[in-house]
């Protein structure tokens, strides 16, 4: 992967799954655990293990030579399997002629995909896990915070800071629903062979399927999948909506910072969000990069998507357009949800500001408050008009709304001045915002709490 972006769009930890060398050692890993198995029923000589498995380090391989060789054959499975036989011959040239028994590239290739899938989602649970703490502290922290809220971009109602993040902290609860059944369905074998019937190991090919399936701790398909992607794209399509999830926080945090709103910030350090000539400015650069995720990541699920049209028993381009798309897919999901949790970990809030803004309009964003309790006594559609027309004689006066309305016969025979002070009070109109932010908080505990996050946190 390696570009001078990889700090900005990833994240350390997903970074080193992606590399160049993470991927070769999850290939030797799985051409390591073959021969082990190999042995292990009689297919090749147990002596032959040793010397196999010694040479699976990847510091032991010219990462530069596989590039360029693997041109020629198509796939970096076939110069690898070269430089592993050279390195075994190094110790020990018989055993040298046992390294990658029975399998095809494919197989070392889809099977290394997936140990890497597997660390890639557990470090995006981790993730995920301190993303939702910090939205769930939020939540509770401004449960009552009065804020505005905002429809087409323009204020529509007040609601409180705390419902915001109960919404988001939602969105990531199904996200680790998910998540954790693609932990389960993606780690999977891949071994089938040349054509997906494993004849080059005769009667002893479930037993060694078993047994490699065993020793890389994964599952044993009822049947080899190498044109079957369905695993795959379902992951993708899984970190798509995540990613999507946090550019969606990600627009609104820097909707909010931004300088003639002023709700939020995000955490100030030394050189960050600055700018190369305008010494005063503080950027969302967390946000930017959150965002830059989220308009990639959909084009490479719809790769991903496109590559499951394969043909036959093995693919002529689909699989070779997932090596890439896959693993971008994933470091920048990566990226996004560890950056979004520390965006919400050090997040400023402003409610000085809040209250301001929602003072703006003197009073318009409650009209909707006043024109309910008209409609009791006078009906729905003439209490609209009547607030309707009180509202645009008050952005013209330039006057608040509560002046306006107290000064309207039509209104104060029937609602009071007092009672129309209460109605246009921001305060008094947030709804069931404080109940939704309470029930989300309580799924939220009872998740942290049940015996599978319980046994995870032990298990780290």
């Amino acid at each position: 992967m390696g570009t001078l972006t990889d700090l900005i769009r990833g994240h350390p930890a997903m970074n080193a799954v992606w590399s160049e060398a993470g991927t070769l050692q999850a290939m030797l890993d799985v051409e390591a655990a073959l021969a082990t198995s190999c042995a292990e029923h009689g297919v090749i000589p147990f002596d032959a293990v040793a010397p196999i498995v010694a040479a699976c380090r990847v510091e032991l391989f010219d990462i530069d030579s596989l590039k360029n060789d693997a041109t020629a054959g198509g796939n970096l499975a076939i110069p690898l399997v070269r430089q592993l036989t050279a390195e075994v011959k190094r110790t020990d040239s018989k055993a040298a002629g046992y390294v990658h028994w029975g399998a095809t590239s494919q197989d070392i290739i889809d099977t290394g995909l997936v140990l890497q899938l597997r660390s890639a989602l557990d470090i995006l649970r981790q993730q995920l896990d301190r993303l939702a703490c910090g939205l769930a502290a939020l939540a509770s922290e401004h449960r009552a915070t009065p804020t505005v809220g905002r429809t087409w971009l323009q204020q529509a109602l007040p609601m409180t800071f705390g419902l915001k993040f109960a919404q988001y902290l939602d969105t990531v609860g199904r996200l680790q629903d998910a998540l954790a059944a693609h932990q389960e369905s993606v780690a999977v074998l891949q071994f089938g062979g040349a054509a997906g019937t494993l004849a080059s190991l005769g009667e002893h090919a479930f037993a060694v399927s078993r047994a490699l399936a065993r020793q890389l701790g994964l599952a044993l398909p009822d049947v080899p999948w190498h044109t079957q992607r369905d695993r795959l794209v379902s992951v993708a399509a899984w970190m798509g909506m995540a990613t999507g999830a946090c550019a969606k926080m990600a627009r609104d945090m820097s909707l909010l910072a931004q300088t003639e709103v002023g709700e939020v910030a995000e955490a100030s350090g030394k050189g960050k969000g600055g700018s190369s000539t305008m010494p005063h400015k503080r950027n969302p650069v967390g946000c930017a990069s959150v965002l830059s995720a989220g308009l990639r990541a959909p084009h490479l699920v719809a790769t991903l998507f496109s590559c499951m049209v394969q043909e036959h028993e093995r693919a002529l381009g689909g699989w070779q357009a997932e090596w890439d798309a896959l693993p971008e897919l994933a470091v920048i999901t990566g990226g996004a949800v560890a950056t979004t949790a520390d965006i919400m970990a050090g997040l400023e809030v402003h409610s000085d500001r809040m209250l301001r803004n929602l003072n703006a309009t003197q009073g318009l964003i409650q009209a909707e408050a006043v024109m309910l309790e008209l409609g009791k006594c006078i009906g729905r559609l003439p209490a609209h008009e009547l607030i309707e027309k009180a509202s645009r004689q008050a952005v013209v006066s330039q006057r608040a709304l509560l002046d306006v309305l107290s000064e309207d016969t039509a209104v104060t025979k029937v609602v009071s001045p007092e009672r129309l002070a209460h109605l246009l009070s921001p305060l008094n109109y947030c709804g069931q915002s404080m109940h939704f932010v309470d029930t989300v908080l309580g799924r939220y505990r009872e998740r942290v709490d049940s015996p599978d996050a319980v046994g995870r946190t032990e298990q780290e």
